[in-house]
């Protein structure tokens, strides 16, 4: 019976993303290039949406520059981020919207269980909603799992958390 098990997710930090869209929304207000183009960083915490405006497609581009930079800085990972289509929005803007993927989605859950079937550590991978636990017999393995993981690119930032042995 495997003792030892850690979890596998996917997880945002909303209050830094918080605090990440107010330092970019400060650096946008007084940027010289950035002024009357009326751009603006909209939080959706609930549905857990960005939208990003401005006046032109350049602008946006700038905007988009420094948000990334304030939420690298603020360990956000950017790897979570989906970018939608450019629209245009009312009167002369520009609109983006961006979603926070805060933890797996069952497709990526498969191909993360996948891969670690596939790698043939004598491993557990069972996906309990937005999250995988892999459990082994000892702690070499697990460490195993968690570096074959690391190496692996599914399209998320995977942090391994609840690391348990007996």
């Amino acid at each position: 019976m495997p003792d030892n098990s850690f979890d596998v997710v996917s997880q945002i930090d909303m209050p830094e993303v918080t605090n990440a869209i107010s330092q970019a929304m400060k650096e946008i207000i007084t940027r010289y290039d950035l002024k009357d183009s009326k751009s603006n960083i909209e939080l959706n915490e609930k549905d857990k949406k960005l939208t990003l405006t401005s006046s032109d497609d350049f602008k946006l581009q700038a905007v988009t520059e420094i948000l990334n930079q304030k939420l690298v800085k603020r360990g956000v990972p950017i790897k979570n981020l989906t970018w939608g289509k450019i629209t245009q929005a009312g009167g002369s803007s520009v609109k983006q919207e961006v979603t926070l993927i805060s933890g797996i989605p069952i497709e990526k859950a498969r191909d993360i269980n996948k891969s670690i079937k596939d790698s043939k550590l004598k491993v557990q991978a069972s996906i309990n909603g937005d999250l995988i636990r892999i459990s082994g017999k000892d702690r070499d393995v697990l460490q195993a799992a968690i570096a074959h993981l690391k190496k692996g690119d599914f399209g998320l930032d995977l942090q391994f958390i609840n690391f348990r042995s007996n």
